[in-house]
């Protein structure tokens, strides 16, 4: 196992793994976790703060359409919220393993609130410009970015093993709960401010800075029963986890495999709006609120297909259901069929990523699980920024409906590499 070590020098690696938590076998229903107090309560928290970050978003990208018509620098929001993890999602994971992982999230939250808070009060006070508006959306994305690995990490010391699977479902789920009510809550404030943007776009940046503090009182009155570890560089703790993750295989393969499968779906965002053009802005709204209730709906599938499939089967299928959700989109000019693409897609999306959370935080202890969570959200985050980019390009030059044709077989295509990046042993299902 690896120690506190000396202060200055890496954590010592013995030659056997310490064993990472086992699930523990039972049939557990998808709203189950949601009977555990501490669950329920940062849940709940969660989606209202995950709410206020979509509200952040809608209102970062209008308020700088408003404020100049350079596509540069509309693309520039996109990239600032992009970099950070390219940046520091790695030492972000190792700080949340080697200090408190309580007080660093208290820390991290507290700074996303201070930048929405400023933000929201130069909008309010027409004071913003697009330089000030670049730099706090990149201050956002660096708090969300140190906050992202340590957070995935507290899940499963809030439930059962048993619920584990369960609980990332849900977690998946609040997630694009928000995606889809989000966008609509910030478009009815930026709406209801008129012809005034800035304004409009303020109110929404300090009601992301409120959303934040039902997250800030769980941590505060939170006592985890884990002690940190001490006395180890972050540099150190990089290369400890680094060689944690290539001595056990079930994480390699969650890895490469949430890099092919975010690279290829990434088209789906990419080009969703330009899809979605042909509807107007209620029809991407609506296309994008399907999405989220198909990815709501995917919690109570895949509670049921843990018990009757293993995860390789179930990230397979889901897979190709992801595929044919992008196939769909483009061969319709029915919001109806479109809408139902998009459900089928959300649902595809939940399994793929809460099957290959619960891998990647059930192949690991507690002593590494943040840097390990931290390459799983670099390998996400970083696979959805540079296929979109690579997307956008290829579809300015080939159109979006070859694209999103080539991603989707392209997706299928990338199984093939499954039999080489198996997530469970044949025999533990």
């Amino acid at each position: 196992m690896l120690s506190a070590g000396t202060p200055g020098r890496a954590e010592p690696m013995k030659d056997v793994l310490p064993p990472a938590p086992q699930l523990v076998p039972g049939k557990e229903p998808a709203w189950g976790p949601l009977r555990e107090p501490l669950f329920r309560s940062l849940w709940i928290a969660a989606v209202i703060s995950y709410t206020g970050s979509w509200m952040q978003n809608i209102a970062t990208g209008w308020l700088m359409t408003s404020l100049t018509h350079s596509p540069v620098w509309v693309a520039l929001v996109q990239v600032a919220v992009s970099v950070p993890v390219f940046l520091i999602a790695l030492p972000a994971g190792a700080l949340a393993d080697i200090v408190d992982r309580r007080k660093f999230l208290l820390v991290t939250q507290a700074f996303m609130v201070a930048a929405a808070a400023i933000l929201g009060i130069l909008a309010v006070t027409h004071t913003v410009t697009p330089h000030i508006l670049i730099v706090l959306t990149f201050l956002l994305g660096v708090g969300a970015v140190m906050n992202d690995p340590g957070w995935q990490a507290l899940t499963p010391d809030l439930v059962p093993a048993s619920k584990l699977p369960a609980a990332v479902a849900l977690n998946s789920a609040g997630f694009n709960i928000a995606r889809a009510v989000g966008p609509a809550l910030g478009g009815v404030v930026i709406a209801a401010a008129g012809s005034d943007a800035a304004f409009g776009s303020g109110v929404a940046f300090l009601l992301n800075a409120i959303s934040f503090f039902g997250v800030i009182l769980f941590l505060y009155y939170w006592k985890p029963a884990t002690q940190p570890m001490k006395q180890v560089r972050i540099s150190g703790a990089i290369s400890g986890g680094m060689r944690y993750a290539r001595q056990e295989p079930r994480i390699g393969a969650v890895l490469a495999r949430t890099l092919i499968f975010s690279l290829f779906a990434s088209a789906f965002w990419s080009l969703l709006p330009l899809v979605a053009s042909k509807f107007g802005a209620r029809g991407y709204g609506a296309m994008l609120a399907w999405f989220g209730l198909g990815a709501l709906a995917g919690a109570g599938v895949l509670a049921r297909a843990n018990h009757r499939l293993s995860r390789d089967a179930i990230v397979t299928l889901a897979t190709l259901v992801f595929a044919l959700g992008m196939f769909g989109l483009v061969r319709t000019n029915s919001l109806a069929i479109s809408s139902f693409c998009a459900a089928a897609a959300g649902l595809a999306w939940m399994a793929v990523l809460a099957t290959l959370n619960v891998v990647a935080q059930t192949s690991c202890p507690g002593w590494v699980r943040a840097r390990i969570m931290s390459m799983y959200v670099l390998a996400l985050q970083g696979g959805l920024a540079l296929g979109s980019a690579a997307w956008g390009v290829i579809a300015s030059e080939t159109g979006v409906k070859f694209t999103l044709t080539f991603a989707s077989f392209a997706l299928a295509a990338g199984l093939l590499l499954a039999p080489w990046y198996r997530l469970q042993d044949s025999s533990s299902h």
